[in-house]
C-alpha cells in the first residue's frame, strides 16, 4: 500500500542535512551494518547462491522502477494465453537463497525489519552488496527468484496460481515515465503494452469489490531564491497499473495461505466514523465537494492527482490506512480479521523482500503451499513473533515518515514566520477548544494552532499567522490572526 513520498533535491539538501542526521539519532535508526553482517553479505554475494533446478532465463523479464533504483525486488513478463486471457509471470527476489536462518544477516534483518526512507537517504534492510547487487533483479544478471505464474481470464480474474523457485534474467530496467510514453505512443512491445490492459481490468475488478488504491503524489521540496517551494510529482497511470500486478500477487498469496491454514496476512479493519468525519472536514478545507451519498472510494477515484488541492487531499487519505497490521495464523484456523479494508479482500505482503522482512517468510509459505509441503521449520518458528516485529518496525518507519514531513514543512515555512495564511480548522481538541489543527489552502501544510482566546470554529475557514517554523525542533505552529 502507498506510503507518503518525500524527496529533497538540489540545494535544499544542504541546510536540511544536519537536521535529518539529528532526526536519525533521535529515532534510534540503525547506523552502519556491523562488521560480521557485512562480512557474511560479502561472502554469500561472492559465492554461488543456492540455485533452483528450474531455469526460466529464456523469459524476457523486465523491471519497472524509479530511474535511480537499484534494489529491484520484482521483474515481470506479461503475455496473452492462446485460449484467451492473460498470463502474469512475476519474479520476486529470492532473499532466502542468500540469507541463512539464524545467521548474522538474518539477525540484523530482524533488528531492522524494513528499509527506512528519509528525504535525503535510505537506511536499508540488507547490505547494498545484496540488496543492490547479487540479490537484486538487475538487468542482464541471472538470479534465483520466487516465480509466480498467475493465469487470468479475459476479465482479469485469476484462474490458476503457481509459485516455484527458478532462475530468471531481466532484460531491461524500465522506468514509469518511459513505460507510460511507450504505451501511449504505441511503441511498447506486447509484454509491456499488456501492463495497461491487465492494469485496467484489475482496476475495474477493484471497483467491483469496493477496494481503493490511493494515487499518492510525491512531495518534492526544492530550493529556490533562498527559500523553499513545494511541488508534487503526481503518479502516472503506469504507476497504478504496476501496483495492480503487485496487489494481484499479494491477494493470490493470501488465498494460498488461507487455503492451507498457515500464513501471515496484512489486515486493516474498516475506518471508524471519526476518521471519515475528519477527512470530510479536510475535503471542505480544500474546496472538494463530497456529497454525503457519495462513498469515500468513489470520491477518491474522481480526483486528479495533478490538481494541487486534490493532491493534498490524497495525502490526507493515507490517514485511513492507520490501524493496518499483520495477522499470523496456523493450525488450519481462519483468523477473525482476514481482510484488508482498502484492498477489500484478503491480502499479504510478499513482493518486496529486499526492503521488508515479512515478505521473505511469505514467499516460503506460498512455495510450500504450492508444493503441497509443510513450510520450513525456521518459518514456522518465526511466524508467531512476526506480527509484533513488523508492528514495531512499521511504527519506526511511520515515525521516520511523520517527523521527516514535519522537518521538511518547517523548512518550507522557516522564512515566512509572521506571515498570514488562509486555512481551515480540521480538528479541535475536545478539552481545549482553542487548540487544534489547521490545513493551509496554500501550501499543503497541516499544523497545530493555539494561542487564541475563543474556541476554534471546526470546519470553517480562518485567517492564521505563522508563529513558529523551526526545522531543528520540527515544529510548525500557527495562531489565529
Amino acid at each position: 500500500m502507498p506510503r507518503r513520498h518525500l524527496r529533497v533535491t538540489g540545494a535544499a539538501q544542504v541546510p536540511l542535512g544536519a537536521v535529518l542526521r539529528d532526526l536519525r539519532t533521535k529515532l534510534d535508526v540503525p547506523g552502519a551494518f556491523p562488521a560480521e553482517v557485512l562480512a557474511e553479505a560479502e561472502r554469500v554475494a561472492a559465492a554461488p547462491p543456492r540455485l533452483p533446478d528450474r531455469d526460466e532465463t529464456a523469459v524476457p523479464f523486465f523491471t519497472i522502477d524509479p530511474p535511480t533504483s537499484t534494489d529491484l525486488d520484482q521483474a515481470m513478463h506479461l503475455s496473452r494465453r492462446p485460449g484467451g486471457g492473460y498470463r502474469v509471470r512475476y519474479a520476486i527476489a529470492d532473499v532466502a537463497a542468500y540469507v541463512t536462518p539464524g545467521g548474522a544477516l538474518d539477525a540484523e534483518a530482524h533488528r531492522r525489519v524494513t528499509t527506512l526512507y528519509f528525504p535525503d537517504e535510505k537506511v536499508p534492510l540488507h547490505p547494498a552488496v545484496l540488496s543492490e547487487g547479487a540479490a537484486s533483479l538487475l538487468p542482464d544478471q541471472t538470479c534465483p527468484a520466487v516465480l509466480w505464474t498467475i493465469d487470468l481470464d479475459a476479465d482479469g480474474r485469476p484462474e490458476t496460481t503457481d509459485v516455484v523457485r527458478a532462475l530468471v534474467r531481466s532484460r531491461a530496467k524500465l522506468d514509469y515515465e518511459g513505460v507510460q510514453k511507450a504505451i501511449d505512443d504505441g511503441t511498447a512491445e506486447e509484454p509491456v503494452a499488456l501492463l495497461r490492459d491487465i492494469g485496467l481490468l484489475r482496476e475495474r475488478l477493484e471497483v467491483e469489490r469496493g477496494g481503493i488504491s490511493l494515487d499518492v503524489p510525491e512531495q518534492e521540496i526544492v530550493a529556490s531564491d533562498g527559500t523553499y517551494e513545494l511541488a508534487y510529482r503526481a503518479p502516472l497511470p503506469a504507476d497504478a497499473w504496476n501496483a495492480q500486478v503487485s496487489l494481484l500477487t499479494g491477494m493470490a498469496a493470501a488465498e494460498l495461505m488461507l487455503t492451507t491454514g498457515t500464513g501471515i496476512l496484512r489486515t486493516l479493519p474498516a475506518a471508524p466514523d471519526g476518521a471519515v468525519g475528519r477527512l470530510r472536514r479536510t475535503a471542505k478545507a480544500l474546496r472538494i465537494e463530497w456529497p454525503h451519498h457519495v462513498p469515500y472510494s468513489d470520491l477518491v477515484r474522481s480526483l486528479d492527482p495533478h490538481v494541487p488541492h486534490h493532491a493534498a487531499f490524497l495525502q490526507e487519505c493515507t490517514t485511513l490506512l492507520r490501524g493496518a497490521g499483520y495477522t499470523a495464523f496456523s493450525g488450519g484456523e481462519t483468523p477473525a480479521l482476514a481482510t484488508h479494508a482498502a484492498v477489500a479482500a484478503p491480502y499479504t505482503h510478499c513482493t518486496a523482500p529486499l526492503r521488508r522482512l515479512v515478505d521473505r517468510y511469505a514467499s516460503e509459505l506460498c512455495l510450500a503451499a504450492c508444493a503441497g509441503q509443510d513450510p520450513p521449520d525456521w518459518v514456522l518458528t518465526a511466524l508467531p513473533g512476526l506480527p509484533k516485529e513488523m508492528a514495531e518496525g512499521t511504527r519506526r518507519a511511520n515515525s521516520v515518515e511523520r517527523e521527516s514531513v514535519d522537518v521538511v514543512e518547517a523548512a518550507l515555512l522557516r522564512h515566512r514566520v509572521g506571515e498570514m495564511f488562509d486555512a481551515v480548522v480540521v480538528d479541535v481538541k475536545e478539552r481545549e477548544p482553542a487548540v487544534g489543527t489547521v490545513q493551509l489552502t496554500e501550501p499543503a501544510v497541516v499544523a497545530r494552532i493555539e494561542g487564541g482566546a475563543a474556541a476554534l470554529p471546526l470546519g470553517e475557514r480562518l485567517r492564521v499567522r505563522l508563529t513558529q517554523a523551526d526545522p531543528g525542533s520540527a515544529k510548525v505552529l500557527f495562531a489565529p490572526a
